[in-house]
């Protein structure tokens, strides 16, 4: 791994708890990381200790062979040879777009600065703007202006804070885009900041949940998607309900009594015995319910969200139950209308009780590297 967090703590003075407490991650050279989580939940100040703008209370960080942070050691900012891309671009609005790519190169002679320059510009798709000014670029070009500057001189390690947070939503989703790939181009390692699911879905090798400064879980979207660690990140990530389940013995493995009726041929199922009186709350995502009006179970929508291509369905069931589907959206069902639905669920993602879950001590992270 090139980048390795093992269990760092970070503690403000005054602070009741940790802002990061226990965080532990690895990413390997040339992957991108994304860490995201709700406002507040420490992933920027983790990535702020990676950039050593923030000091370990415990744990170490690494990059690569070399020890930046620990309790012993604080290798300065400018020293760990990290390149920084902020929410709000942090262009100089007095400087062309050359001279800002160019800031941090004044090392180099005019000849080999303004080479470079051209090279990143090319990079992210900006060649020949170098006599325009900040003004003159819409909000995509000047983030690319900012990461251009920011990988100008060879970062061994490149970290984004949130950098689309000023843009629209349809332009976040395709710049991450276009961002995975000037940095897959560009071979470089890079750990990404973000509120947005479908961001950190879009650039992300690896990514990391965090919640109240801890980090739950750091793996692929599918497994946090499909296979999540602990009940915050099974309902954060992506739409879904805990609806009562039961797990029964059978003779062909277990099966599961559901509010849907029973789900069958599982793969990833408890074992009867896994909880208490065998009963635990089944994680259903929108995905895993399809509407179908042969089907002998009925539900009452109660609301629905447009997305265009289909709609997101909130549906009641009789026991009291709501659950969510997503429906082509030419089946325009009205609210307060029943439908036919049925579970396609093909395995299974379970926890405690919501009760016996809160007494439960939070489970180490799981997931690649950690």
């Amino acid at each position: 791994m090139f980048l390795r967090i093992d269990q760092v703590d970070v503690r403000y003075p005054g602070q009741p708890r940790a802002a990061v407490e226990g965080a532990s991650l690895g990413l390997r050279a040339g992957d991108i990381g994304v860490l995201i989580g709700p406002s507040g939940c420490g992933k920027t100040t983790l990535l702020r200790a990676v950039a050593g703008l923030e000091r370990v209370s415990a744990g170490e960080i690494r990059l690569g062979d070399e020890l930046v942070s620990s309790t012993h050691r604080h290798v300065a900012p400018e020293a760990r040879r990290i390149g920084m891309v902020f929410q709000d671009y942090a262009l100089f609005p007095h400087l062309d777009v050359g001279r800002n790519v160019g800031f941090g190169l004044r090392q180099l002679s005019p000849a080999a600065r303004e080479q470079r320059v051209a090279e990143v510009l090319a990079l992210v798709d900006l060649a020949g703007s170098e006599r325009r000014f900040p003004h003159e670029l819409s909000g995509g070009q000047q983030q690319r202006v900012a990461l251009a500057r920011a990988m100008a001189p060879a970062p061994r390690l490149l970290l984004l804070d949130e950098p689309f947070s000023n843009l629209d939503v349809d332009l976040r989703e395709r710049l991450a885009h276009e961002l995975r790939g000037i940095l897959k181009a560009a071979e470089a390692t890079a750990l990404f900041v973000t509120h947005d699911q479908l961001e950190a879905f879009a650039i992300g090798d690896a990514i990391g949940v965090m919640h109240e400064g801890h980090l739950h879980q750091w793996d692929d979207a599918y497994s946090l998607y499909h296979r999540p660690a602990t009940r915050f990140v099974a309902d954060f990530i992506g739409h879904g309900v805990f609806v009562p389940a039961h797990i029964v013995a059978h003779d062909n493995g277990a099966q599961v009594d559901t509010p849907l009726g029973r789900l069958c041929n599982l793969t990833d199922c408890p074992l009867p015995g896994a909880y208490p009186q065998d009963c635990c709350e089944l994680l259903l995502r929108a995905d895993d319910i399809v509407h179908d009006d042969e089907s002998p179970v009925k539900a009452k929508i109660v609301r629905k969200a447009f997305r265009g291509s289909e709609f997101l369905y909130t549906v009641q069931l009789p026991s009291g139950e709501q659950v969510l589907t997503y429906v082509p959206s030419h089946h325009n069902h009205k609210v307060g209308e029943w439908i036919g639905i049925r579970p396609a669920v093909d395995h299974v993602v379970t926890f405690p009780p919501q009760s016996d879950a809160a007494a439960a001590p939070l489970p180490a992270p799981r997931g690649r590297g950690a």
